[in-house]
């Protein structure tokens, strides 16, 4: 028999095992079902409006495929109001850490919770300092196979730790999920945390 706490009570629709990671992390068993959406940013379109845009967008594409609740979340790193996407080749990852060398620049990260409630969203800010880099730990830093698929070129929970200076805000949310705005949006949904055992 399956233990109930490992089953699933939310569907996340992402295929990050980041995302996934920081669930299980507060208790929360999930299904995968990732979501295929366009993610191209509208014209005029703020970063704080395009990464709720398509926290809210990942989730509808789920519902209605599953009968948990669903989660959707997008992250964008942000800096002279340009949004940084996943890089497509060593040379893009180059310029967008030479553009964060020694800047402070805004990690976004949205959230959309589907159940009784509807579709509920917030957008966490994080402010991220990173110190200056040089060509050399740029270059290095894309060998290691880290920063091709994350926002900005770089992952702040693994070697890139070394690069960052200071954090205000949420270091959940640069990771990619800020936890305590995820578990109010849980909680409101009626989806438990802690594997249920979280008080009400």
């Amino acid at each position: 028999m399956r233990d109930d706490n490992h089953t699933p009570v939310l569907c996340l629709a992402s295929a990050s095992p980041r995302r996934q990671a920081l669930l299980a992390s507060i208790g929360v068993p999930v299904s995968v079902l990732p979501s295929d959406i366009d993610e191209t940013p509208l014209e005029a379109e703020s970063p704080t409006a395009y990464v709720e845009r398509l926290a809210v967008a990942k989730a509808q594409a789920a519902v209605g495929k599953t009968a948990l609740p669903v989660l959707g979340s997008d992250t964008a790193v942000v800096i002279d109001s340009t949004i940084l996407g996943k890089p497509n080749n060593q040379q893009h990852a180059a310029e967008m850490l030479r553009m964060l060398s020694g800047r402070t620049h805004q990690v976004l990260t949205a959230v959309a919770v589907s159940g009784p409630l509807g579709i509920l969203s917030c957008c966490v800010a994080t402010d991220v300092t990173m110190r200056e880099l040089t060509a050399k730990e740029i270059a290095c830093y894309w060998l290691t196979g880290e920063p091709a698929d994350k926002a900005g070129g770089y992952a702040i929970q693994g070697l890139a730790a070394i690069f960052i200076e200071q954090i205000q805000g949420s270091h959940s949310a640069v990771v990619g999920l800020p936890l305590f705005e995820t578990t109010r949006l849980l909680r409101q949904q009626g989806v438990p945390v802690w594997a249920g055992r979280y008080p009400s």
